[in-house]
């Protein structure tokens, strides 16, 4: 069993070095036929069309991902399938971007004759440059490999890592290009946490209306403890005489007051609260307000309108449900 462990080892090591290699190989083929592959992209009118079969198409549905959630429209269709009817998914104005290790898919090459009558552009990304797909595109990307990590060589594995990494290399390649920024990521991806981060806002989470915890500074001690007992955000806000905002109460203003020996029932809110009280903007990102709360060390926040109103209340939980922590 040791020995088997040992071995088990040492080829999971072999495989890595083997596909280690194979990318590292890619970076000298990153020259003038790359900078070509993505200008036809970039000034693509419709959108990046990616093929491949078996593993390839594996591969090429990743990339086309990719591609679509980092700015370059891109979709992906299987060359079995667009020979079934699929082929009426690729419009004028598209490229095609076709996988295939051996540049001889044949469920590839015979999509090709349509390509050519719509003048679609194809760029080839294979392991030989003379093989008929190479051949027949405008733009050929080498993703050869020496050998693939099956110790059969024939389970594609560098060959399908290769074609996987150039790929990545073309997407951000392109993103750069296009001056895609993290709000434009977070646009394709709202609900991701970068998303969320980039994306919700105070007034989308905060707590307004009926749902926010308000008393008045002359309302007696007790009674913030039953609007904050109601709300149940662990805090409420406190108003002037004119309905201003003039502080808050909190959790931790409670302890204090226990601390004190404050009479709960004859004590005034405006002696035991926290004048002026943590706000921010409700146009703000939810982001922002939880950064705010770390460094303040709090758990709860004002929230204002654009005049200095109060106009709700937030707090961690409320950031904690919707991703944004």
């Amino acid at each position: 069993m040791v020995n088997d462990q040992k071995r088990m080892i040492e080829i999971g090591q072999a495989v890595i070095d083997t596909e280690t290699a194979a990318v590292a190989a890619l970076r000298e083929r990153i020259d003038e036929a790359f900078a070509e592959a993505c200008r036809v992209m970039m000034h693509c009118e419709g959108r990046v069309v990616v093929t491949g079969m078996g593993k390839s198409g594996h591969i090429g549905s990743k990339i086309a991902a990719t591609l679509a959630s980092t700015g370059t429209p891109a979709f992906f269709v299987h060359p079995g399938e667009a020979s079934h009817g699929d082929l009426g998914m690729i419009t004028p104005g598209d490229v095609v971007l076709a996988l295939s290790n051996s540049g001889e898919t044949s469920e590839v090459l015979t999509i090709l004759p349509l390509l050519k009558r719509m003048n679609t552009p194809l760029i080839a990304l294979t392991g030989n440059a003379a093989s008929t797909l190479a051949r027949e595109a405008r733009v050929h990307l080498d993703v050869g490999v020496e050998k693939e990590a099956c110790p059969l060589d024939l389970a594609p594995t560098a060959s399908t890592t290769a074609a996987l990494v150039m790929g990545d290399a073309l997407a951000i390649a392109l993103l750069e290009a296009r001056g895609f920024t993290p709000e434009d990521f977070a646009l394709s991806h709202p609900g991701g946490s970068l998303g969320k981060r980039l994306l919700l806002r105070v007034q989308d989470l905060m707590h307004s209306g009926e749902r926010l915890p308000v008393v008045r500074e002359n309302d007696r001690l007790q009674d913030a403890l039953m609007e904050m007992s109601a709300k149940g955000l662990g805090m409420t806000a406190v108003l002037d005489a004119d309905g201003q905002l003039s502080g808050v109460f909190t959790d931790g203003d409670l302890r204090r007051c226990f601390d004190a020996r404050e009479d709960l029932h004859e004590a005034l809110v405006r002696d035991v609260m926290t004048p002026g009280g943590v706000r921010i903007a409700r146009d703000h990102l939810a982001a922002e307000a939880l950064k705010l709360m770390d460094e303040k060390k709090i758990n709860a926040l004002l929230v204002i309108d654009e005049q200095g109103q109060l106009c709700g209340a937030l707090n961690m939980h409320d950031l904690l449900r919707a991703g944004v922590v």
